[in-house]
């Protein structure tokens, strides 16, 4: 059986009420919000491992809920809509979803992609304890933190789990395939938007200059590459 506390924000009742019996059956601890007004009240005063978030909803839409929500908490997000442009996709995971349910949907591809955004890439006994410098930018493997001098830099579960793969293999071409399994699961491979968002938001928070990215680069056409700096 599986565990954690997700909350499911939808303004459809009978899509919650489904959603609420499917994933209690599960093993999960469930909750529900019929709006993002009322799924941001409840994550001030809960923590949840996991927000299933509608795109289309009255008043304060996904995206503006899922913005609000990434201010404050690392829960793992994963928008539901039935919009399915790349386009959409890429404005969700841009607002700091991590993934991306177009409806209607099968239950067992639904439970696949929770479980996929709930794990967490398992730390090698060659990384462990392992602190890298990237021009004022410390990143401790171990601890899953991020810091430029003495302030904190948020990431979220999913940024450093690909910024963790990418710093565990220096220097070498990886595959977006492989860098989507490896982080995500392997049901994924094709999505190849996840990474393209996912990098850029990295290199925003860890590049000293984000437009000419030092560390992490782009393979044309293969994947990304983590620069690993020579030591002095």
């Amino acid at each position: 059986m599986s565990s954690g506390r997700i909350l499911v924000v939808d303004d459809e009742p009978q899509i919650r009420r489904v959603l609420r019996t499917t994933l209690s059956a599960q093993g999960y601890e469930v909750f529900d919000a019929k709006s993002g007004e009322e799924a941001l009240l409840a994550i001030r005063e809960q923590r949840f491992d996991l927000i299933l978030l509608d795109l289309n909803m009255p008043g304060m839409g996904g995206l503006a809920t899922c913005r609000e929500i990434r201010e404050g908490s690392d829960a793992a997000i994963i928008m539901l809509t039935v919009r399915s442009s790349e386009q959409d996709k890429v404005a969700a995971l841009d607002a700091g979803a991590d993934d991306y349910v177009t409806k209607p949907f099968g239950i067992p591809e639904l439970l696949a992609r929770i479980r996929a955004a709930l794990r967490r890439v398992q730390l090698t006994p060659a990384g462990e304890g392992q602190t890298l410098e990237l021009e004022g930018t410390e990143i401790d493997l171990a601890a899953r933190r991020v810091r430029r001098g003495s302030a904190e830099i948020r990431l979220t579960p999913k940024e450093f789990d690909l910024l963790h793969y990418l710093v565990s293999n220096p220097n070498v071409a990886i595959p977006h395939t492989k860098l989507l399994q490896a982080v995500w699961g392997p049901d994924y491979g094709d999505q190849v938007e996840y990474l393209r968002v996912f990098v850029n938001q990295l290199r925003k928070k860890i590049e000293p200059d984000p437009a000419k990215p030092r560390f992490l680069l782009t393979e044309p056409w293969v994947g990304y590459r983590f620069a690993l700096p020579e030591a002095h």
